[in-house]
């Protein structure tokens, strides 16, 4: 066990996920415990492992004058005692915000070259060089498209299927399978469409400019019960000025012909084809009830159909994967030529099953290094395509990131927009959450319950929060 002992609440948040960095797959625990021996306008940090001291720093307190200067200078010297005392170097440096790219694409917006943004990130941040490139190389594309679609009376809109054929061993969300929920799809969208309503009322007068369909699984709907979900979205908004309508199939074992009829009829213009990996002893393993046959003939499909932007999804890191396995995976889907393909480093969620397995196998299950990170690139760019947006999240393995990479052309414009907040998304659905942006510095949001009996329930009061919300109070 680690723990981590501060004299001050301040930044103990931002230190906690930091040590947890250095000691993947141990419990760490924070607590902030003044000493009678360290002055007031100190900052002491202590670490523990198993009881024996290995780190200690008093630095003095500069928050008077510069909260996020003093809050760099902590995470910056616990990072380089903790990577001397344990040998081991964070590509992201000091970094645990979801968002690298936000920090490049600011400077290049105040002027910055290039080569000054990767600098400043290494020395400011201790990113590694190849991380800090990578950052700013995206933010220079999510840039020319943020400047290109720009619009104060711009949006997108999110709506959630919380639906699955089968509940991942990774996911950390309740368990939604379709067979369960069947009876009581149509009140789920009876819901929806009181929320689609609501939302094309706050946005009356509003350019809609990407519709994304995630999940769940929203393939996991027949093509009667899509066709009353785009029936609904077409009667409340104006589609005219739409730039990209995205569903998320993602799951093989929901793709078929009739229900790419209906994606075609109402133009659907981008989906998903997500097979996280294409070794069937890993898809066995993590739930997924669809074969890499399944994968192979559901992309093919959507080509004969005449879908010319299919995304791809793959995952790093998946429990007993090695090196090898990542290379098959990537020469398959190199073989399908996809238009986008997402490169996500697993996240060790709260809540899934995934967790039992590593108590049960240990956290060396999962094997993810610059080795396969490398790999994994290298076969993206093989395909032609560029890294165009990333995010991070908590607990990923190896510390790494999850990429974006498209066909130049090709990038999923909502993934851009939701990153960087370039402009408000309200979402409907169980367990989603609804963004505002009102300014750069002023993004408010609120959520909708993730139990979806829940939100049978509870549907005008979450459509009471919306209307709260973007109307500023």
């Amino acid at each position: 066990m680690i723990i981590l002992r501060m004299s001050h609440d301040s930044f103990i948040n931002d230190i906690h996920p930091l040590v947890r960095s250095f000691f993947p797959g141990e419990d760490v625990r924070s607590h902030r415990e003044p000493s009678p021996l360290t002055p007031p306008a100190t900052f002491h940090i202590q670490i523990e492992r198993d009881g024996e001291e290995i780190l200690s720093l008093s630095l003095p307190d500069e928050t008077e004058n510069a909260r996020l200067r003093m809050k760099n200078i902590l995470k910056c010297a616990v990072y380089r005692e903790l990577s001397r005392k344990t040998g081991v170097e964070l590509p992201w440096g000091t970094l645990s915000g979801i968002r690298p790219a936000r920090l490049a694409l600011n400077k290049l917006k105040e002027g910055a070259s290039f080569d000054g943004t990767v600098s400043w990130m290494e020395d400011y941040y201790l990113v590694s060089k190849e991380k800090a490139e990578l950052a700013v190389s995206i933010a220079e594309r999510e840039l020319k498209i943020i400047r290109k679609y720009e619009d104060p009376g711009s949006f997108s809109l999110y709506v959630g299927i919380p639906f699955c054929p089968s509940t991942c061993l990774y996911c950390s969300f309740p368990s939604n399978a379709i067979g369960k929920w069947k009876d009581r799809v149509g009140e789920y969208l009876h819901c929806l469409e009181k929320e689609l309503k609501a939302v094309s009322e706050i946005f009356k007068g509003k350019k809609l400019l990407t519709l994304y369909i995630g999940g769940g699984t929203p393939t996991t709907l027949n093509s009667r019960e899509l066709k009353r979900l785009f029936d609904c979205i077409n009667l409340y908004f104006d589609l005219s000025y739409l730039k990209e309508f995205t569903v998320e199939a993602g799951r093989p074992d929901s793709i078929d012909r009739e229900r790419l009829k209906v994606l075609k009829e109402y133009s659907v213009d981008r989906i998903s084809v997500n097979p996280q990996s294409m070794n069937q002893k890993t898809l066995d393993l993590i739930g997924r009830k669809h074969t890499v046959e399944d994968t192979i003939r559901a992309f093919n499909l959507c080509r004969e159909m005449g879908f010319d932007n299919i995304n791809m999804d793959m995952i790093l890191g998946l429990p007993n994967e090695n090196e090898e396995d990542v290379a098959h995976t990537l020469s398959e889907i190199s073989f399908l030529r996809p238009d986008d393909l997402t490169i996500h480093s697993l996240a060790l969620k709260r809540g899934s099953a995934l967790l039992e397995n590593i108590e049960k196998y240990g956290y060396e299950c999962m094997k993810n290094n610059e080795a396969v990170m490398k790999l994994s690139e290298d076969a993206a760019k093989e395909m032609g395509l560029l890294p165009y947006y990333i995010y991070r999240q908590k607990n990923m393995s190896g510390n790494f990131e999850n990429t974006g990479w498209a066909r130049p052309g090709k990038e999923g414009l909502y993934n851009i927009f939701m990153m960087e907040e370039a402009h408000s998304i309200p979402a409907v659905g169980a367990g989603t959450v609804s963004k505002a942006v009102f300014g750069p510095n002023d993004i408010r949001r609120c959520g909708n319950v993730k139990n979806i009996s829940e939100y049978l329930e509870r549907t005008d009061g979450m459509i009471e929060r919306k209307m709260r919300l973007y109307a500023g109070k």
